[in-house]
């Protein structure tokens, strides 16, 4: 059977202001991959550093093939669902905490990924699958 998480797909910080959390991992040598009016992703290795201004805490999401089988996968092994799946702007999400109570931010590209203009901006979507 093959690992149900393909690798770690972002760490996501939440940040105060978000220009200058950009303006502080960029100095760190961090790279701007894309930029919205709330989030920003920055090269992490194969991964990204997400900076978010919303209400969300610090989360690292694992990258699944499909929310649903993962989920469905997951719970067969004795895990539960915290929140079930959700869209988000680049595929699907959901929390599953595994039985020892840890949560597990999931998420699939199934949407694609972010198609951006020459400075990072977010300017629409490009189908990957």
């Amino acid at each position: 059977m093959p690992a149900l998480f393909r690798k770690i797909d972002c760490v996501s910080l939440p940040v105060t202001n978000l220009s200058e959390g950009i303006t502080f991992y960029l100095s760190l040598g961090h790279e701007l991959i894309w930029r919205t009016g709330t989030s920003a992703g920055l090269k992490l290795g194969e991964a990204e550093l997400v900076l978010h201004t919303d209400d969300r805490p610090m989360e690292t999401d694992l990258l699944v093939d499909s929310v649903e089988d993962a989920v469905e996968d997951f719970t067969a092994a004795g895990g539960s669902v915290l929140q079930a799946p959700f869209d988000i702007s680049v595929g699907r999400c959901a929390v599953v905490l595994d039985p020892w109570k840890n949560p597990l931010v999931i998420l699939d590209l199934s949407k694609g990924s972010y198609e951006v203009d020459s400075v990072g901006n977010v300017i629409g979507h490009k189908v990957t699958k």
